[in-house]
């Protein structure tokens, strides 16, 4: 059947089978050079496809049959690529496999799982105590105006109250503020009694030792209604003291000074290091201070017009770090920020 067809096409057919089967046959092949192979034989230009554009130009009697000669040979070869490729495929999976084995016999690795810092622990179990006696949280803006961080809060400008708090000016009316204090008055602004809201949050004052940040954290409440004692406040803060402790911690009220209550005191707790024995910690005195308070000065009450005849209430503040370093036992503040695990993992 073949002897009517073109012999220079069918000798360069069969000698282009020859020459890919030899090579197939005799060499060694990698991802890339059996690409090589099969574009130089089967690519666009390879030498096999140049034979099947020559049989398009051969006569309408003799093209179907050197075409399906060559359409067989194309077949096998494209058939023997794939076998290798597939081998070359197992083989390198295999390698893989040898090299990453798993060797069943060494220990683990230990997942380790992430823990609240105990800064942030603290803020939210205090912030928990006061919600079971109906608070609700308030937030507000950290930049803050003078006339909220200061004025409505019964701190007019060059009071010497001001100078309690070293301040960071951003401008000369605007502040980042020194308590949470302002979020009260935001509060009272948008709000009619009865309120009872406590205000975590962040603040700033310029001042830094083992015991002071230059940023802090607080929570500070407020409590306004009808007939509210100052009874009422040692009752909450006492119950306070009490959750977050022990019921066995002392408390006392003493008489201070804040120019936005009226009358003023700081919270003491029995010192839970000498249990009251006087020790370096609370200054042989006994006592630790944890927080300022005292009744709602009428002042702030006008500054949101409150009726000051018909109600009344109190508010407090205390610094969370130091509560923190109080419940842990921790003598240094700097310890919470400087992100050292082997600190933090001792709270998981």
């Amino acid at each position: 059947m073949l002897d009517g067809l073109p012999k220079e096409l069918k000798e360069k057919l069969k000698q282009i089978e020859q020459e890919a089967f030899l090579e197939l046959s005799s060499q060694s092949f990698d991802e890339k050079s059996l690409e090589d192979f099969r574009i130089r034989y089967l690519g666009r230009n390879g030498k096999l496809t140049q034979i099947l554009k020559d049989i398009g130009a051969l006569s309408p009697q003799d093209r179907p049959t050197l075409g399906q000669l060559a359409n067989t040979v194309k077949g096998t070869l494209t058939q023997k690529i794939s076998e290798l490729s597939d081998t070359l495929k197992k083989s390198q999976r295999e390698k893989l496999l040898q090299e990453t084995q798993i060797d069943i016999t060494l220990p683990g690795r230990p997942s380790y799982s992430g823990s609240f810092h105990p800064i942030l622990k603290t803020m939210d179990d205090i912030v928990d105590i006061f919600k079971r006696y109906g608070f609700q949280v308030a937030e507000g803006p950290e930049i803050e105006s003078d006339y909220y961080n200061f004025e409505a809060l019964n701190i007019p400008k060059n009071h010497p109250a001001r100078d309690m708090q070293d301040t960071f000016y951003i401008s000369e009316d605007v502040v980042l503020r020194t308590h949470t204090s302002p979020v009260q008055i935001r509060v009272m602004e948008k709000f009619k009694p009865p309120l009872r809201v406590i205000v975590p949050g962040t603040v700033y004052r310029h001042d830094a030792d083992t015991s002071h940040s230059p940023m802090f954290h607080q929570v500070e409440g407020l409590l306004v209604d009808e007939a509210v004692s100052f009874a009422h406040l040692k009752g909450i803060l006492t119950y306070f003291v009490h959750e977050l402790f022990s019921s066995e911690t002392q408390v006392r009220f003493r008489p201070s000074y804040f120019p936005f209550t009226e009358p003023s005191a700081e919270l003491d707790i029995g010192c839970i290091f000498c249990l009251g024995k006087g020790c370096r910690v609370c200054k042989h005195s006994g006592w630790l201070e944890v927080a300022g308070c005292g009744m709602v000065h009428p002042a702030v009450f006008e500054a949101v017009k409150y009726d000051t005849e018909k109600i009344s209430g109190f508010a407090f503040g205390m610094g969370v770090e130091r509560l923190t370093m109080l419940r842990y036992h921790i003598d240094d503040i700097r310890l919470f920020y400087e992100n050292d695990l082997r600190f933090l993992e001792q709270f998981s």
